[in-house]
């Protein structure tokens, strides 16, 4: 019938209503499902006591008020030794944000691609490439030094801010093999300052988890953090397309490689597969993007810190210092030798770990020793700060042959297990012996009582009011 026939505009207006209907009905489905997983994410973690969490946002309201300070509910949940999971959206932003500023180097990559970064990557990490760098670290820390030598009124010195810029030279110097006057002249670089403004607005964007992406886009914050992005990276690019240009002339190719020290940027150019295919300039800026990001902040908190055990403890400071003077006496610079300054070091580190905070995506339920379950899909954050739970147990004796043998393997992980273990770990460990060593033969370190420092587990472990310390000069 005719009649029956609708026309093309009704046909169209038909449609649509269909569509909408369609798609209401989807919208009601997927939020049924979530609320039916959340619930059963809810109803599991019941058993677990932590801090108050919002119906909505979970625990943002709380890492925006301090960047992760620990408050109540966390020493709390702490002393009682229990298990407090975070919201697994928590922990997007902080990838996505790393991601933005480093590229997809190896803390943030994953599958095949993060394999064959890492397989190329590890010989830049070798016994033998490292023991070079032992005289640049040496340079630098030697700058902060003056510095401090250079303080005739002999106030108390803000320690974070110096052996930050400390060790930020050290890896330019060690990745690109470029020195810069950052210790001397604060921002002389725009390079330096867009690594600090990049830490600093991670941060910041941490503190806004409720603002939305699209609204957060439209701050000053947001303009400044591409910025800061776009500036590191063309540096990176520069830095590489000129040393590309230096290794494809034979001659500069056979200086470079005579040189008495490879950088890691050298390292990676030459890296190259079974297939004899290398890195692509993305993947280069990236890692090494990644290893300034996180090799810079991450041994600043930890010498830092150390240098505030140090200060609590004169008498294992003392003993630190007969050591090195001891193995500088002979002019041997066999770190190894360090056995209890390395005792010390590991203990900082349990007390006081860059990086307080480690996270663990459950692909599949666990279920504790007590018998309290978690299901999959959740992301699990281990809070490391234990002298929170037991305070003044600074111990090195912990570490000693005898004692750490036995202990399990993974009871002590400053630097985490497994495959994913920090590739720089010997890189730190060393920078950090130095460090030690130099400072400890020149200064006697004090607490200033007047500033204890107050912890913040940021993207590293730092203190809100600096770490404050008396310096006296050694003859």
């Amino acid at each position: 019938c005719a009649l029956c026939v609708l026309s093309p505009a009704k046909q169209v207006k038909k449609l649509d209503t269909l569509s909408l209907v369609l798609g209401f009905i989807f919208v009601l489905l997927k939020a049924a499902q979530f609320y039916q997983k959340r619930k059963k994410v809810l109803k599991a973690l019941e058993a677990f006591p932590g801090p108050p969490k919002h119906w909505l946002y979970g625990h943002s309201h709380q890492v925006s008020k301090e960047v992760g300070a620990l408050n109540e509910g966390w020493r709390r949940a702490l002393n009682e030794e229990c298990v407090s999971p975070l919201t697994g959206e928590d922990l997007f932003l902080i990838v996505s944000l790393l991601f933005a500023s480093q590229g997809e180097g190896l803390l943030v990559t994953s599958g095949a691609k993060w394999f064959q970064h890492r397989k190329l990557l590890t010989p830049a990490f070798h016994y033998d490439v490292l023991k070079p760098y032992m005289r640049l670290m040496s340079d630098s820390v030697k700058v902060m030094l003056d510095k401090w030598e250079k303080n005739k009124e002999r106030k108390p010195v803000e320690l974070f801010h110096d052996v930050s810029l400390m060790t930020l030279d050290t890896i330019m110097k060690c990745a690109f093999s470029y020195n810069t006057s950052c210790q001397t002249q604060n921002n002389s670089d725009f390079y330096i300052k867009a690594v600090y403004d990049l830490s600093y607005l991670v941060v910041e964007r941490i503190r806004s988890f409720g603002v939305s992406d699209f609204f957060y886009g439209m701050t000053s914050n947001s303009r400044q953090f591409q910025e800061a992005c776009k500036l590191a990276h063309i540096h990176t690019d520069k830095i590489i397309k000129e040393r590309k240009m230096l290794l494809s002339n034979e001659k500069e190719r056979e200086k470079i490689q005579k040189r008495r020290h490879l950088d890691f940027l050298d390292i990676l150019l030459c890296a190259k597969d079974e297939n004899g295919v290398g890195l692509s300039d993305e993947d280069l800026r990236a890692e090494v993007d990644t290893f300034m990001f996180e090799g810079h902040d991450t041994t600043a908190s930890g010498i830092s810190w150390l240098f505030y055990c140090m200060s609590l403890y004169p008498e294992y400071q003392q003993r630190c210092r007969e050591e090195v003077k001891e193995i500088l006496g002979d002019r041997d610079t066999d770190l190894g030798k360090m056995t209890f300054c390395t005792m010390c070091i590991k203990e900082s580190l349990r007390l006081f770990p860059p990086v307080p905070i480690v996270s663990r995506y459950l692909s599949k339920p666990v279920t504790f020793s007590d018998g309290r379950s978690l299901p999959e899909g959740l992301f699990a954050l281990s809070i490391r700060l234990v002298h929170l739970i037991f305070p003044q147990m600074f111990d090195p004796m912990r570490f000693a042959p005898q004692n750490a043998a036995q202990r399990h393997s993974h009871a002590f992980l400053p630097f985490s297990a497994g495959p994913r273990n920090c590739i720089g770990q010997q890189f730190a460990m060393n920078e950090m012996k130095v460090a030690l060593a130099l400072t400890l033969k020149h200064f006697e370190l004090t607490p200033d009582a007047s500033r204890p420092p107050i912890l913040i587990p940021q993207l590293v472990l730092k203190s809100a009011n600096g770490i404050h310390m008396h310096l006296k000069k050694i003859c």
